[in-house]
């Protein structure tokens, strides 16, 4: 190949306005990795590693000598080779601001706005912002919400992270006079009733008018340096040589074409979105890559008579905006393919890969559900191939995308560009798909159909219909739109095709991916949706002879339009006999919130290594059941780089630790229980070394019997853990011969996994003396991990000190699997004599650590004709997975709040863990709660439907009134619960939504709206006083500033800000007197768990408590000198010996539950409220969007209303992702499918409710919590289930109109899937259906 002689091996190009020259660059290394361990820029994070979340959004400029301009673009760190980046310009979030600079607007305002709580996801979200500004200084809304649709956060909600943007957009989309914090686009809020007089509400959370301006003439400028490059250097193929793979850059199309004789199986790799992911998940190795970054005909935009060329370098994002211009430019009817691709780019991918990905890339991967084949093969597009031996034309059809060999590119050719002809008078193109989340999630099954009529006649001349997502490739309809023409466009046809469409395109019952009787569905709906739509036009073209459509029929064709998002939120001002300078209820920002928006904030992992650190990765089980016969480690250790690795033989004597009752093992031993269980670790040099030698060990299982999964197998085999629980109220048996009516019935419920963003991280640092140990961990329970390190490593506690500055987030899932993970990395530290770090990445984390528990709720309840219901027997079984974990807790706590927020006088509940070869499920945000309330509210709105009432009427009657008792006997004043559901009633303005929903599903058949109104009673409390208790530690130092050290864990909930405000009251001092380092056990021992929404709680009365202390010494000082300042106290202090330190102690609250008896007074207090959702959904594929929520939480008196507001809205988004989308998959052996967010959907900004309103109770009630305040983590996530409850009313509609009768059984998550089977009707009557037992299905529910 000419030019090897002279190619460059250096790779140039800048980062953050730095040059950076590598001498040796390795194809293999991705530019996240470059930057965090070689650059040391942390900020950027790792979440995925696929692309998924954006957690390492970072921008990239590029400039075109050609037309003299810088393209800058989002991409994803984690799936950008470094070789690929020659002559560009990388800026992280490090690079467009810092606390010790300057902050950028973007990074100010997403702080100042709440838009942070755990802090991992930020950077990605200022990165995606800043991108979008440096090119849209004053971004419409819709740019904003696309710019940030490949963002996740699992904390926040998403709506501060709007608010910030929204600060920046450009006024005309809303009058930005924000009257109350609200647009006047919007004047129907401004009727909503306010709280009673004269308790003022304070409408804003932050305040506009302080925000830095933005200024675009203060970033950083593209290096001039790049620019010299590309203008004057001469053009010349790069190569890149790696220990493994070789990369090369051929400079112009000729080289490529040269390269690609030389190396024709090499792929052209371009944005590395397709090959990446394969690379990293599928294992799969490419020797030499070819990068034609730089070769300008493969960015060519040609205008012909008959249609447009489109180079196949250009990425999607850029050939969204071709199209775009392309669109408004020509006429309608030349222009339908366009808009029909122009449909799906808007929703495909996030805004990072479709700046990243090539339409070249994209045709050539064929994936199964591509959503642009489809269309690009119904419009009759060409691909233009170019060889060494000439260039040709290949038609884009089936037989190219089913990889025919004769309809291929041969080895040696390259696609060039694409041809997509325009559309004719009388022709018409459609796109369609549905997924599980609107955007950034693959289709389930999408499809592109083009219909040509000659002429006005109606009579098919052409018919072409594609599918994706409903087989190994795109499948074309061929046969069926071959006996289709001729026919003119009616409904006998449509009947017609429907049919020869399901006998053309048939899916097995065990195809992959599963979900098939749903896919049978969409391909037929899609065709319904196609023909109303075609069939509309041709009316709207010629009125006289088309008959119009019905009007109910209409529905069909409209999107579920999102409104742009708004939202209010209503606090109580503080007490104005409040001191000015006192903080406590404020809405005072994040204290790490601009340090989480610079990246300078520190997690585990962005801890610098330290000397000779080594890194340790696990190998996991791959059966469900099985003896282990051999474990061959002999070809792992012969690799390089492997130091050691560790197996259950080494752990003897310590290889089990009991957390409660049952002791759970570190490492599998001579059986596993679970696929995900941990057999052995791999300790090498490196992370790359560590994951090779795993693929390496070698274990030879044999399978045992019975291998027990779902909840129903373990039932039958009798498999749970002991013991069962039960409550008893009142007597349900007598109870039940005096009813009107007696129900059954029965609810299933997914389980949910944490998505924390930032994965298990943990770094073990031995001391080197006295068997000292530093464990550095993300955890919400340090001493845990103390205490099961000292026992695996035999020495006493005291040796060894757990440290946790952060989380990123836990939810529950940073506590048992992590102290396991944490001991066996100890063991290999202290073996070795040298630090181990150990990350898990996202897959293996969803595999190991399980999640929320599947339950399956049974119940019998008896009633009279009113609604009252007088007695209600139930069963709770709980998915617990292989071990113990905390099963037996979570199912204690779903019975002791199965009540929710009604009385039921006769009452019987018992609850069982069922032990099955799973990973065990453990601790989830709410804890038992969201499972056993869903199956209490799912009964009431049975009960509902039964005596012909409205659910809302029916919890109404059954709610608890003032003073009453709980089930297990302990007092409760429900005043707060009853003023709640008035205020959301009122907020909602429900029954005038009622009326309209009912309006609405009356004139319109294939969309439906719901509504639906929840109340909520959330127990606080953690059963004894001993897990209540709660240390604190206060220094003041002689220059007046003080330290705090508690034993809460900050894990984006806010408590090191409450507790710098506790202090800040009760010492008196300014808040920036007051410094908060991290948690340890070497300041605070024995603490508790952080989590159960009492944090704050406990430990601020810690907090108090030594800060009482201290002034109660120092008053005689500051009696002295009233005018002095506190360096003047603490010195003089210092001179009279009277120390400035005290330990400050909460014994925990009273606290007990007897289990024998029944009764018990396990909770401190109550946290009451109710959310009112609305929903529509689309009946033909089972779409729903949420139009709005209104949620009002009684919170007694707020410390920090931002904080609260913030964990209340995070809550309830996480909770709507629980019952409505997330959806976890296993395969009939065991294996989970869904291992990243590629496969499983947490919410999106584009799930969130158009409107959410969120108001706080105003305080009403003094209790001795911090404070009079109530702990808000869990509750608002049981909200949730509003949305359930609302799609469930929107099936009720749905059925009724399609005269289906009959109890609607409904599972929890409601995804697409099952909203589209619950609309019955001509469709899904006319699919096959497989027989039970006919078939193995792809997956099973757990």
């Amino acid at each position: 190949m000419a030019g090897t002689q002279d190619a460059a091996t250096e790779l140039l190009f800048y980062v953050n306005g730095r040059k950076v020259i590598e001498k040796n660059a390795d194809p293999e290394t991705m530019l996240l990795p470059y930057l965090r361990k070689k650059l040391r820029f942390t900020g950027t994070k790792y979440g995925c590693g696929g692309g998924g979340c954006g957690a390492c959004t970072v921008m990239i400029s590029r400039y075109n000598p050609i037309t003299k301009s810088i393209r800058h673009y989002p991409a994803n760190a984690c799936l950008v080779p470094i070789c690929s980046l020659y002559g560009a310009a990388v800026t992280t979030v490090e690079g467009i601001g810092s606390t010790s600079t300057r902050i950028h607007p973007v990074q100010e305002r997403i702080a100042k706005c709440h838009g942070t709580q755990c802090g991992f996801c930020t950077p990605g979200m200022v990165m995606s912002m800043y991108t979008l500004l440096r090119n849209h200084p004053e971004p419409s809304l819709d740019q904003l919400t696309d710019a940030l649709s490949g963002n996740l956060c699992r904390c926040t909600g998403y709506r501060p992270i709007i608010d910030a943007c929204k600060s920046f957009c450009k006024t005309t989309d809303c009058c930005q006079s924000k009257e109350n914090g609200v647009c006047c686009l919007d004047e129907e809020i401004n009727e909503l009733p306010g709280f009673e007089e004269g308790s003022k509400t304070c409408p804003k959370l932050f305040s506009e008018e302080a925000f830095l301006p933005l200024d675009p003439t203060q970033e950083l400028i593209f290096p001039p340096e790049l620019m010299i490059i590309a203008e004057k250097q001469p053009q010349r193929t790069r190569v890149f040589g790696g220990e493994r793979m070789t990369w090369i850059s051929p400079a112009t199309l000729k080289e490529l074409l040269e390269a690609k004789v030389n190396y024709p199986q090499a792929p052209i790799v371009m944005g590395n979105t397709s090959v990446g992911p394969e690379v990293k998940f599928k294992g799969i190795f490419h020797p030499v890559i070819l990068f034609p970054g730089s070769i300008a005909e493969l960015s060519v935009v040609k205008h012909a008579d008959n249609g447009l060329t489109v180079g196949a370098g250009l990425s999607l994002a850029q050939v969204k905006e071709i199209l775009s211009d392309v669109v408004q430019k020509l006429p309608e009817e030349k222009t339908q393919t366009f808009r029909a691709l122009l449909k799906h780019l808007g929703t495909l991918a996030g805004s990072q890969i479709r700046n990243m990905a090539t339409l070249g890339g994209h045709i050539m991967s064929r994936h199964l559900d591509s959503d642009l084949n489809p269309l690009l093969a119904v419009g009759n597009c060409t691909l233009n191939l170019l060889s060494k031996d000439g260039e040709r034309q290949i038609p884009l059809n089936e037989q190219f995308l089913r990889k025919c060999s004769e309809a291929d590119l041969k080895p040696k050719e390259i696609l060039i560009s694409v041809n997509i002809p325009y559309s004719r008078k009388w022709e018409f193109v459609s796109a369609f798909r549905q997924a599980q989340r609107r955007q950034n999630a693959l289709a389930i099954v999408n499809s592109g159909m083009r219909v040509f009529f000659g002429g006005g006649d109606g009579i098919i001349r052409e018919l072409s219909i594609s599918y994706g997502g409903v087989g190994p490739t795109t499948i074309c309809a061929k046969n069926a739109c071959q006996k289709l023409i001729g026919r003119p466009w009616n409904e006998e046809m449509l009947d017609a095709a429907c049919r020869l469409i399901l006998d053309e395109v048939s899916l097995p019952g065990s195809a992959p991916g599963g979900k098939v009787e749903f896919k049978r569905t969409l391909i037929i709906s899609f065709l319904f949706k196609f023909y109303l739509e075609v069939s509309q036009i041709l009316k709207r073209l010629d009125p006289v002879h088309y008959p119009s459509l019905a009007d109910k029929y209409e529905s069909a064709l409209e999107d579920l339009h999102s409104k742009h998002h708004w939202s209010i939120s209503k606090y109580q001002n503080v007490d104005p006999r409040q001191l000015p300078q006192d903080p406590v209820g404020h809405p005072i920002m994040h204290l790490s919130g601009i340090k989480h928006a610079t990246g300078e904030a520190i997690y585990c992992d962005d801890m610098p290594a330290v000397d000779q650190e080594l890194f340790l990765t696990f190998v996991t089980s791959s059966r469900a059941h099985a003896k282990i016969l051999s474990i061959d480690l002999s070809e792992a250790l012969s690799l390089p780089g492997v130091v050691d690795i560790v197996t259950a033989e080494h752990l003897q004597g310590v290889n089990s630790f009991c957390l409660s009752t049952e002791p759970e093992m570190l490492l599998a031993t001579d059986e596993v229980f679970c696929v995900g269980q941990l057999v052995c670790a791999v300790v090498a040099d490196s992370e790359v070394q560590a994951k090779r030698a795993a693929k390496q060990v070698n274990i030879v299982y044999e399978d045992l019997e019975p291998v027990i999964l779902t909840i129903e197998e373990a039932i039958q085999h009798n498999s749970f853990f002991e013991p069962e629980r039960k409550l008893e109220y009142g007597n349900v048996d007598e109870a039940f011969k005096v009813v009107d009516q007696i129900l059954k019935g029965e609810i299933h419920m997914g389980g949910q996994e944490h998505f924390y963003m930032e994965t298990q991280s943990m770094l073990v640092v031995p001391k080197g003396e006295d068997q000292e140990i530093d464990v550095y961990v993300s955890t919400q329970f340090p001493k845990y991990i103390q205490d099961i390190v000292a026992s695996t490593l035999k020495v006493p506690s005291n040796k060894v000190m757990c440290h946790v500055r952060r989380v990123g987030g836990a939810f529950g899932g940073k506590v048992t699997k992590t102290g396991i993970m944490a001991a066996i990395t100890a063991f290999a530290a202290n073996k070795q004599g040298r630090a181990v770090r150990c990350i898990l990445e996202r897959g293996e984390d969803m595999l190991i650590t399980a999640g929320r528990h599947p339950y399956l709720g049974k119940y019998k309840v008896g009633f009279m004709n009113d609604g009252r219901i007088l007695a209600l027997d139930m069963v709770h079984y709980s998915n617990g997975g292989a071990f113990l974990d905390e099963s037996l807790f979570v199912i204690e706590m779903g019975i002791l709040k199965m009540d929710n927020a009604y009385k039921f006088p006769n009452l019987r509940c018992r609850g069982l863990a069922c032990r099955t070869n799973l990973p065990s499920n453990t601790a989830l945000r709410g804890f038992g709660f969201p499972q056993a309330g869903l199956i209490t509210e799912s009964c009431i709105t049975e009960v509902a439907a039964k005596c012909g009432l409205s659910p809302e009427k029916v919890r109404m009657i059954n709610m608890y009134k003032e003073i009453d008792q709980t089930p297990y006997k302990q007092e409760i004043d429900a005043k707060n619960l009853i003023q709640c559901w008035r205020e959301c009633m009122a907020m909602s303005s429900y029954p005038l939504r009622k009326a309209a929903v009912e309006k609405f599903n009356a004139e319109n058949y294939w969309k439906k709206k719901g509504l639906a109104m929840v109340p909520l009673k959330f127990p606080v409390g953690l059963c004894s006083r001993a897990a209540g208790q709660a240390a604190a530690l206060v220094h003041i130092y002689l220059d007046g500033s003080v330290l705090v050290t508690h034993g809460g864990i900050e894990m984006g909930q806010g408590v090191h800000t409450k507790m710098i405000q506790v202090a800040s009251r009760e010492l008196r001092m300014p808040m920036s007197n007051v410094h908060l380092r991290g948690t340890s056990t070497e300041t605070i021992p024995n603490a508790n768990i952080s989590g159960g929404s009492v944090v704050a709680d406990l430990n601020g009365l810690a907090v108090k408590d030594a800060c009482q202390t201290l002034l109660k010494r120092l008053e005689p000082i500051i009696i002295k000198n009233p005018q002095g300042t506190w360096k003047d106290w603490a010195q003089a202090a210092f001179d009279e010996s009277i120390s400035l330190s005290a330990i400050g102690y909460f014994r925990g609250y009273e606290s007990n539950m007897d289990w024998e008896e029944g009764k018990g007074h396990p909770f401190e207090y109550f946290v009451y409220g109710a959310a009112c959702s609305e929903v529509e959904i689309d009946c033909l594929t089972g779409d729903h969007k949420n139009v709005r929520t209104d949620i009002i939480m009684d919170v007694g008196c707020s410390i920090n209303p931002a904080l609260d507001i913030g964990q209340i809205e995070g809550a309830f988004i996480q909770g709507m992702g629980l019952y409505t989308i997330e959806e976890l998959n296993y395969s009939p052996k065991g294996v989970l499918y869904t291992r990243g967010p590629n496969q499983y959907k947490i919410p999106a900004i584009c799930d969130i409710p158009t409107e959410l309103h969120v108001s706080l109770l105003p305080p009403s009630q003094n209790s001795n919590t911090l404070y009079s305040s109530k702990g808000l983590g869990e509750s608002g996530l049981f909200l949730g289930c509003s949305v359930f409850f609302a799609i469930r009313d929107a099936l009720s509609a749905a059925r009724q109109e399609r005269g289906v009768s009959g109890q609607l059984k409904l599972s929890s998550p409601l995804t697409p899937e099952r909203i589209r089977m619950a609309c019955e009707d001509k469709f899904t009557k006319m699919i096959p259906r497989d027989a039970p037992g006919s078939y193995v299905p792809w997956n099973i529910p757990v």
